[in-house]
């Protein structure tokens, strides 16, 4: 018997009937409701000749449409392409074409980048989530409501691609991660296994384009949860949502809990329907994670890759304070490394390239073998990612391997410096780079964000820091800006704030 992640919508349907699948806005589809809808892009995709293998690329907010397309493309066997609609229109183009959609789906939102590219893809069929698309693209339900909702004739599955996931691209262009029906199962056997009892109810403001909002998605069908989305994060309503959906856990990324402390009701918020709250996507300032323990909710960080079809590691709730900035032991059907330049293990609290092997590696990179090559060798994946693992297990991301700063000899790991930084009552956000230094090779520079209000100089910040960091570690540059240059899951895209601060 095949895995096939679209039939493990078609089991729950008829095992739980009753139970509701899907909660977007005003929108509430039980099981049965969304596998039917499933079932109609299943049987409109192979009507309009998409066969198996052939890639759909949707662009769109979390619309209802963008897990009925899941669903049903997996049920025969075509590629779904999520798209991050935070890019610029060349940088949409340029993934169609990397990835060659036979069709596009849009959200109204996004007519006008659809516009500006369509003569620049290949696709041959535009499909517009709205009620009056253009003359040049087809409505969305009027394609798939002409479609029967009778179960097709299941295809593919296994180690058969089922998205290709563009990374973020924090050091170069996107590489599309090829992500497979057996890796999304394994992943959530993998997150039940290590989670266990997360209740039934997740809230999810991440896009669809991240695979931390889609990596849970086959695990609430497989094991009978309900899906409340946002259509985009909106922190107040991500806070009523709590409350009148009864979430029992959500994930998340830092800069998410960050603008929820700004919300006039964080201070009073009542967390206690909350079991799990994950973080991932980048390191959660330690200042972060005692600001929602103070208010009664522990937050468990997790890290984990596109490249793994989303976790790796996570934090007990015991440990969650006790080891504050670590991402925790290996999920269950997965191992980590970390070790030096010759591949050998590190001793304890040593840094080193942290490596990772699992149930739910992807496939590798689409159309780029030599990429694939360099990143997965003898089943483990090389994350590029510096960390350290205590003697208990514990593991701690440092940084990105090729954002690290070696000033006079020493090793100086960005994330650390800004996780101090953090600390200054006066500071919203930080970046932290390596600037040349004729001295010492490289010099560390802070470019910083300061709270509405504050002022703070170089001189003064310097000298706060004098006491908390090594010398070869403190800032001996600082300058002051409004905003950092962030990927939509909150990565400060470090080669940005080069090009701008150098």
């Amino acid at each position: 018997m095949k895995i096939n992640i679209g039939y493990l919508l078609y089991k729950r349907a008829m095992l739980s009937p009753k139970l509701e699948a899907l909660v977007v806005g005003e929108v509430r589809r039980s099981y049965p409701e969304l596998n039917e809808g499933a079932n109609r892009v299943a049987n409109a995709m192979r009507k309009l000749g998409v066969q198996r293998g052939d890639r759909v690329a949707v662009l769109a907010l979390n619309d209802p449409e963008y897990l009925e397309l899941y669903f049903g493309l997996a049920k025969i066997g075509v590629v779904l392409v999520p798209l991050n609609y935070r890019l610029a229109p060349p940088e949409v183009a340029y993934i169609a074409n990397d990835c060659g959609p036979q069709t596009f789906i849009f959200g109204k939102e996004f007519l006008p980048v659809a516009e500006a590219i369509r003569g620049q893809i290949l696709a041959k069929t535009f499909i517009g989530i709205m009620d009056e698309p253009p003359t040049w693209a087809s409505s969305y339900r009027a394609v798939m409501g002409a479609a029967p909702t009778d179960e097709p004739e299941y295809v593919g599955g296994d180690d058969d691609t089922l998205t290709i996931l563009y990374t973020s691209g924090t050091t170069g262009r996107p590489k599309g991660a090829e992500l497979t029906h057996n890796g999304y199962y394994h992943t959530s056997v993998d997150l039940k296994a290590t989670l266990a009892d997360v209740g039934t109810r997740m809230l999810m403001p991440l896009p669809l384009f991240h695979i931390g909002a889609l990596a849970p998605v086959p695990m609430c069908a497989h094991f009978g949860s309900t899906m409340i989305f946002q259509r985009a994060f909106e922190p107040a309503e991500f806070l009523k949502l709590i409350q009148t959906e009864r979430i029992s856990w959500f994930g998340s990324v830092p800069q998410v809990l960050m603008f929820l402390r700004s919300v006039p009701q964080f201070e009073t918020f009542d967390w206690s329907t909350i079991k799990l709250a994950l973080v991932y996507a980048a390191p959660v300032p330690v200042t972060l994670i005692k600001a929602f323990a103070e208010k009664g909710m522990g937050v468990r960080q997790l890290y984990g890759l596109t490249e793994c079809t989303g976790p790796a590691s996570v934090i007990d709730a015991e440990w969650a304070i006790q080891k504050a900035g670590s991402c925790g032991p290996p999920f269950f059907h997965t191992d980590i490394r970390v070790v030096d330049a010759d591949g050998k293990n590190c001793p304890p609290d040593t840094p080193g390239e942290l490596l990772l092997r699992t149930t739910h590696l992807m496939k590798g990179y689409y159309n780029n073998p030599k990429a694939t090559a360099q990143t997965i060798i003898d089943d483990w994946l090389h994350t590029g990612d510096i960390a350290r693992m205590d003697a208990e297990g514990f593991l701690y991301i440092l940084d990105r391997k090729k954002d690290m700063i070696i000033s006079g000899g020493e090793n100086v790991y960005p994330a650390e410096v800004e996780n101090c930084l953090m600390g200054h009552l006066a500071i919203a956000d930080v970046g932290v780079i390596g600037i040349p230094d004729e001295k010492w090779g490289e010099a560390v520079k802070a470019v910083v964000v300061l709270k509405k209000g504050e002022s703070l100089s170089q001189e003064a910040l310097i000298d706060w820091c004098r006491d908390k960091l090594a010398r070869y570690k403190t800032p001996k540059q600082v300058v002051f800006t409004d905003q950092l240059p962030r990927t939509p899951t909150g990565k400060i895209l470090k080669r940005v704030l080069r090009d701008q601060f150098k």
